[in-house]
C-alpha cells in the first residue's frame, strides 16, 4: 500500500515538475498533502502543508495543518501556529479555541478555559465572528461555551432572541431540555404570534428526543407558566397543544373551556379544536362533551352548528365501532338524527347527517326504503358538489345492493365509474361493480377488473382487490367446477345483506364438505366477523385465534390478528392478550397495511 501510495505521489510530483505553472504546481502539491493526511501519513502531510501555508496563508491550509500537528501529537506547535494565526486575523475568534483545545486534548482544562473565557470576552455588536465562534465551541463537544457565546452577543447587541434558533439547537444537543423550553417560552412572552412556529418546532423536538425528559419538562414548565399567568391566552393555548400531542384529551379540554371562560370572544375555538382532534383519535367521550359544550352556547354561537353535527358524528362513530346497537340505543338515536334534521333541514350543510341518518336506518334499523329515500333527498339538493354527489350514489348503489335490487346498483356504479375514470372514486366504484360480478358468479370477469385494480394509485382500493383477486384466482386454480367458491360468494352476499344466520349456514357448508380447501381460513374469518356483528365476543375471538394459529402465512393473518387485538381491547377487557397481539403484528408481519395503526394503539394502550 505505501509503495502504491509513494509512486502516486512520485507522479503528482513529475507532473508539478513538467508544468511551469506555478498554480499548477500549487494544486498537484495540495492533492498530495490531501492523500497522505487521509491515508495517516501526517508527517508528509504536515510537511506539504507547512509549505503550502507559508505561500498563501489560506485558511483551509492553516485548519489541515494544525489538524495534522494534533494527529502527531505536536500539541505545542498546534497551539503557537493558531496564536501566530490570530495575532494576523485578530477578527478569527475561533483562533482562541484553537489554542485551547491545544490543551484541552492534553487534559489541561484550566489552561484550554482560559483561552476559551478569552474567545467569549472578545464578541462584540460586531456579530460577523459569532457563527464560527459558536460552532468551532460546538465542534469539540464544549456546548456551554457555545451557549456563552450566542448569550455574549445578545447581551452587545441587547436583543435577546439574537441567534434563536442556533441557542435551541444546542440546548437540544445538550439534553439540557429545560432550558431548551424556557427558550421557547422566553421567544412567546416578546412575540406571541410565533406560536405555530414554537409548537412545529417543540413537536419535532420531542418526537426526536430519546426519552420523556423533554416531554415532562415542557409540561412541568408549562404548568408553572400557566400557574403563574393564569389570563395569559398564549400559555392556555400552549396548554391545549401539549396535552394533544400526549393523547390527553380530558385535561385537553379542561384547558379549552379555561380558555373560553377567560377569552369569550373567541367563540369556542380551542373547544371545537379539541373536539375534533379527539373525535379523529377515537376518545369519543371527550369529542361528544366538547361538542355538547358548544351547542350551550346558543344557536347564535359561531359553532353551534358544528357542535350539532359533531355530537350526531360521534354517536355514529360509536355505533361502527361497536359492531351492533340494541333496539333502545337505536331508536333514541334514529329520533335525535331526526330532531336535528327538522331543526337544521334538507342542506348543503347537513348532507353528513343525512348521509348517516341513511347508514343507520339500512344497517342498524333494518329500513333499507327509508334510508335509500333519504339519499335521493341528498342528490336533490341544488349545487351539491360533483364529488359528494357521486359518494352518495356510490352508497345508494350499496343500499341498493344491500335490499336485493343488484342491476339497479349496478347501474349506479357504471355512473360513477365513468364520471370519475381517472381518480379514487372512480376505483372505487370499478370495484364495487366487479365484487357485484363475484357475488352473481361472474368469477372470470370480476378477476379481470380485480387485476387492473391492483394497480389502482387508492392503496386502499389496490389492496382490496388484491385480496377478492387471491381469494377468486387460488379457488378457480384448485377447484375447477367452482363449487366452493359460489358457495363461498352466496354466503358473503348474505353477510353482507346482514342476514347472519344465513350466511352462517352457508359458511358451515363449506367447512362440512370437505376435510380442507384453501377457503377455510376466509371461512373461519367471516364467521368471526359474524359473531362480532352478534355480540358474541368471546366466540369471535376463538375463531380468530384459529386463524392466527393455523393460517399463519395466508392473507387473512394479519387481518385476523388486527381485528382480535382490537377485540381483546375494546370488548374482553384483556389488555394483555390485545398487547399480545398488536406486538405480533408489528414484529411477525411488518408490511401489513395495519402497521401503524397497530403501534398508535399499542403504545396508547401500554401507557394506561
Amino acid at each position: 500500500m505505501r509503495r502504491i501510495g509513494y509512486i502516486l505521489a512520485m507522479s503528482l510530483l513529475a507532473v508539478a515538475l513538467l508544468l511551469p505553472s506555478a498554480a499548477v504546481a500549487q494544486q498537484s502539491q495540495e492533492q498530495m498533502a490531501a492523500y497522505y493526511f487521509d491515508n495517516g501519513d501526517f508527517q508528509q502531510a504536515a510537511q506539504l502543508y507547512e509549505s503550502l501555508y507559508k505561500r498563501t496563508t489560506n485558511r483551509f491550509y492553516y485548519q489541515r495543518l494544525y489538524a495534522t500537528y494534533l494527529q502527531m501529537g505536536e500539541y505545542k506547535d498546534a497551539a503557537r501556529l493558531a496564536e501566530k494565526r490570530l495575532k494576523k486575523h485578530p477578527g478569527e475568534l475561533q483562533l482562541y479555541v484553537d489554542q485551547g483545545n491545544a490543551y484541552l486534548v492534553q487534559k489541561e482544562a484550566k489552561k484550554a478555559e482560559k483561552y476559551f473565557d478569552k474567545a467569549v470576552e472578545s464578541v462584540t455588536s460586531n456579530l460577523a465572528p459569532v457563527p464560527d465562534l459558536a460552532m468551532a465551541f460546538v465542534n469539540i463537544g464544549r456546548h456551554d461555551y457555545a451557549i456563552r457565546t450566542y448569550q455574549a452577543a445578545r447581551e452587545k447587541t441587547r436583543n435577546k432572541q439574537l441567534y434563536f434558533t442556533e441557542v435551541v439547537g444546542v440546548y437540544q444537543a445538550m439534553g439540557d431540555y429545560n432550558a431548551m423550553t424556557q427558550e421557547y417560552f422566553s421567544l412567546l412572552d416578546s412575540q406571541p404570534r410565533m406560536i405555530s412556529s414554537v409548537q412545529i418546532n417543540m413537536q419535532k423536538a420531542m418526537a426526536e428526543a430519546p426519552d420523556d425528559r423533554l416531554a415532562e419538562g415542557v409540561k412541568q414548565a408549562l404548568v408553572q407558566r400557566v400557574r403563574e399567568h393564569p389570563d395569559n391566552q398564549t400559555y392556555l393555548e400552549m396548554m391545549i397543544w401539549f396535552s394533544i400531542q400526549q393523547k390527553d384529551f380530558a385535561f385537553a379540554l379542561t384547558q379549552a373551556q379555561a380558555v373560553d371562560a377567560r377569552f369569550p370572544d373567541k367563540g369556542g375555538d380551542q373547544l371545537l379544536r379539541v373536539a375534533q382532534i379527539a373525535q379523529q383519535n377515537e376518545a369519543y367521550d371527550v369529542a361528544a362533551e366538547a361538542y355538547r359544550l358548544l351547542q350551550r352556547k346558543g344557536t347564535d354561537s359561531p359553532h353551534y352548528f358544528a357542535g350539532r353535527v359533531g355530537e350526531l358524528e360521534v354517536d355514529f362513530a360509536r355505533i361502527n365501532h361497536n359492531y351492533r346497537m340494541d333496539s333502545k340505543d337505536f331508536q333514541a338515536l334514529r329520533k335525535r338524527y331526526e330532531d336535528a334534521l327538522a331543526e337544521l333541514g334538507k342542506n348543503e350543510r347537513t348532507i353528513p347527517i343525512m348521509r348517516h341518518y341513511a347508514t343507520l336506518m339500512a344497517y342498524h334499523g333494518g329500513d333499507a326504503q327509508a334510508a335509500v329515500s333519504m339519499l335521493d333527498d341528498v342528490l336533490e339538493i341544488p349545487r351539491i358538489k360533483p364529488a359528494v354527489r357521486d359518494e352518495v350514489k356510490l352508497e345508494l348503489g350499496d343500499l341498493l345492493l344491500f335490499a336485493g335490487s343488484v342491476w339497479d346498483a349496478s347501474l349506479l356504479y357504471m355512473q360513477v365509474e365513468k364520471a370519475n375514470k381517472n381518480d379514487v372514486l372512480g376505483a372505487q366504484a370499478k370495484f364495487k361493480n366487479a365484487k357485484l360480478s363475484y357475488y352473481n358468479h361472474d368469477f372470470d370477469w370480476a378477476n379481470s377488473q380485480l387485476k387492473v385494480l391492483r394497480s389502482s394509485t387508492s392503496k386502499l382500493v389496490a389492496n382490496d382487490a388484491m385480496e377478492l383477486s387471491l381469494l377468486i384466482s387460488d379457488n378457480m386454480e384448485d377447484d375447477s367446477t367452482y363449487g366452493m367458491l359460489e358457495l363461498f360468494a352466496d354466503a358473503d352476499l348474505l353477510l353482507y345483506r346482514n342476514r347472519l344466520d344465513s350466511a352462517w349456514q352457508g359458511y358451515d357448508a363449506i367447512a362440512h364438505s370437505v376435510l380442507s380447501h384453501p377457503l377455510f381460513d376466509e371461512v373461519l374469518m367471516r364467521k368471526a366477523q359474524i359473531r362480532m356483528k352478534q355480540a358474541r365476543y368471546a366466540e369471535a375471538d376463538s375463531l380468530l385465534r384459529q386463524v392466527v394459529e393455523f393460517y399463519p402465512y395466508d392473507i387473512t393473518a394479519d387481518d385476523a390478528l388486527m381485528l382480535r387485538a382490537e377485540l381483546n381491547e375494546d370488548h374482553l377487557d384483556n389488555k394483555e392478550q390485545a398487547l399480545e397481539c398488536y406486538e405480533k403484528l408489528l414484529i411477525d408481519y411488518p408490511t401489513s397495511l395495519y402497521t401503524d395503526r397497530a403501534r398508535k394503539r399499542y403504545n396508547a394502550l401500554k401507557a394506561k
